[in-house]
């Protein structure tokens, strides 16, 4: 009974951890039975087959091999034992194993599956025993299977056992070129390496969104050091007045500007000033040109959106470092990136607070030395209300609720952002983000509200070591090293006593698990990106889209991930596995008209909650 019950739960909530926990269950109920030891050793050998054969034809690496390899040795010391306990004892080991193949097979669907398809094997073994008395050995059995589940956070409450809206599929296979970031492989380590043992050279740069939260800071940085960075190109949307003045002080030779309409007006504002006007580029071949802009080598993704996706791949094409702070294009166009950076020898460093820290601490770690990613969050506008007062809050004066979602109590950052942190959206976005860059599978990535964000977030290595990254939280020193990696430039972004980073000023930090009832968002995020392929795209455009009609007034603030799960599930019916760029871009129109008809729905209905 308890087999079933725990194959029943695999199949319906389709994770791993639960997939584990249903073959512990079966080997319980072996446990539990007076079938013959040799029985139990069959019933073992049929269940390691079937998952080696699935780990095998997922992912056939030599810790696969390794791992099968192991568990069938003790399959078959099993078969020679004539005690029941010793062949409890050896298939336990041989289920342990059976996680580790399907863990690097990377596919929760395929261990559920099998664990559904070992308790059948075990029903039928059961059905032809005479079940015992439960005596010393069983009892000892079950202490055994409730310690293992605790090990893997799946004791009633966890927030694990979440029935996704979307069955989820197998995680993205990238082989060996799992990580977008320089790290983790022996040529990365190679070329940092020779990087870092050579003068700092100036770097040339192509900004994207000059006059957004990312741009300005951005610019800052180039204004302070120009012996280090010298701007080549500049793009930006509408605000004409700020980027006359930054092609005044910077004298980039191209300019991208999406406002078609506000040519004219940039050009008599250059003219007034006597500033010479350079290339300019309208519309939406704007960002491309500036990112394209000849004489560049580093392009600063600053741009909000999915705007950011057609730009980055032509900067790719020409083998340009990209220094990534706009995450939504690789969230949408992962699977069309990767392949394209390990083509063109293109460079991605990450400029985001969180992704640069775990970058930071990946330097010089080995091949297969990254066990966990652990992201680091501030929780956002509403970290200080319980969800029972944040949905109160919200029936009762949405509109309050509005205003404080538009405002950070740690960051300056950009009004789409903001949000995205009230929500957690934007750590969702985060998870994703850290799959793509570093390779890391997302049952080892774990999220943390960190409310004074000072560590911006961290990695757990093979060797149990843990190593975090803290500073002041001040975008600049990100933007910086995505810029300058691998070398690093001597500054003073400091708010302690003399300008220092002081633990002792600090006196204390504190950190929590995110509520998944109040931040429905994350599991979202998690959800779409196990999911994969298309489904990134489509949790990406919906969030924009919804973001900016929650902004706009269109529907209150539990409407945003309500209307994204509405699109997500929708998407079911056209998802695309292994999209095309084509793909891509239809899917986040797509999402985009589906987030408008939802928005006319839920607006007619007042009040979600």
């Amino acid at each position: 009974a308890a087999a079933a019950a725990a194959a029943a739960a695999a199949t319906r909530f389709v994770s791993f951890k639960v997939a584990f926990a249903s073959t512990a269950a079966f080997a319980l109920a072996l446990a539990s039975t007076s079938a013959p030891a040799a029985a139990a050793a069959s019933a073992s050998a049929s269940a390691l087959a079937s998952a080696s054969a699935c780990a095998a034809s997922l992912a056939p690496s030599s810790s696969t091999r390794l791992a099968s390899a192991s568990a069938a040795s003790l399959v078959s010391s099993a078969a020679k034992r004539a005690s029941l306990a010793s062949a409890f004892a050896f298939f336990l080991a041989a289920a342990s194993a059976f996680a580790a193949a399907s863990a690097l097979a990377n596919s929760s669907a395929s261990s559920a599956t099998l664990a559904a398809s070992a308790t059948l094997t075990a029903s039928a073994t059961l059905a032809s025993a005479t079940p015992p008395e439960l005596g010393h050995s069983s009892t000892r059995a079950l202490k055994m299977l409730t310690t293992m589940l605790s090990s893997v956070s799946l004791l009633p409450g966890s927030t694990m056992l979440r029935a996704p809206t979307a069955q989820r599929g197998a995680l993205v296979q990238m082989g060996g070129d799992r990580a977008a970031a320089p790290v983790l492989t022996e040529e990365n380590l190679r070329e940092t390496l020779k990087r870092s043992l050579e003068d700092n050279p100036k770097k040339y740069i192509a900004l994207l969104g000059s006059t957004g939260s990312i741009g300005t800071q951005t610019l800052d940085i180039c204004r302070e050091y120009p012996d280090y960075f010298e701007v080549i190109s500049l793009s930006a949307g509408a605000n004409v007045e700020l980027l006359a003045k930054q092609i005044a002080e910077f004298e980039p030779k191209v300019v991208g500007l999406a406002a078609a309409e506000k040519e004219g007006e940039l050009r008599e504002r250059l003219k007034a000033a006597g500033v010479k006007a350079p290339e300019i580029v309208t519309g939406s071949d704007g960002q491309i040109a500036a990112a394209v802009a000849p004489g560049a080598d580093t392009v600063v993704t600053g741009v909000v959106g999915v705007a950011g996706l057609l730009p980055t791949i032509e900067a790719i094409k020409l083998g340009r470092t990209i220094a990534l702070a706009n995450k939504e294009t690789l969230i949408s166009g992962g699977p069309v990136i990767l392949p394209l950076l390990k083509k063109h020898g293109a460079v991605m460093t990450p400029a985001d607070s969180e992704h640069s820290a775990i970058f930071q601490c990946l330097q010089g770690v080995p091949p297969d030395s990254l066990r966990r990613v652990i992201l680091t969050a501030s929780g956002g506008a509403f970290r200080d209300f319980s969800a029972e007062e944040l949905m109160a809050l919200n029936k009762a004066e949405p509109e309050t609720v509005r205003k404080k979602a538009t405002t950070h109590p740690n960051w300056d950052m950009g009004a789409k952002i903001t949000v995205d942190s009230a929500t957690m959206m934007n750590k969702g976005l985060e998870v994703i983000e850290a799959h793509y860059l570093f390779g890391v599978d997302y049952d080892d990535i774990n999220v943390v509200i960190h409310p004074q964000s000072i560590i911006h977030s961290g990695v757990e290595t093979s060797d149990s070591s843990v190593i975090c990254q803290l500073g002041w939280p001040d975008m600049r020193l990100p933007i910086l090293y995505s810029m300058s990696w691998p070398h690093r430039i001597k500054v003073d972004y400091g708010r302690g006593i003399d300008e220092k980073f002081d633990l002792v000023q600090l006196s204390q930090m504190t950190f929590k698990a995110p509520d998944t009832v109040k931040y429905p968002c994350i599991p979202l995020a998690f959800e779409a990106g196990r999911k994969a392929g298309s489904m990134t795209c489509c949790l990406n455009a919906a969030n924009e889209a919804a973001n900016e009609l929650f902004r706009a007034g269109e529907f209150d603030f539990f409407g945003i991930p309500k209307v994204i799960e509405s699109v997500m599930a929708k998407h079911e019916n056209d998802f695309k596995a292994d999209p095309t760029l084509e793909d891509i871009l239809e899917v986040d129109a797509w999402a985009r008209k589906m987030v408008a008809e939802e928005a006319v729905r839920v607006s007619k209905g007042g009040i979600l909650l």
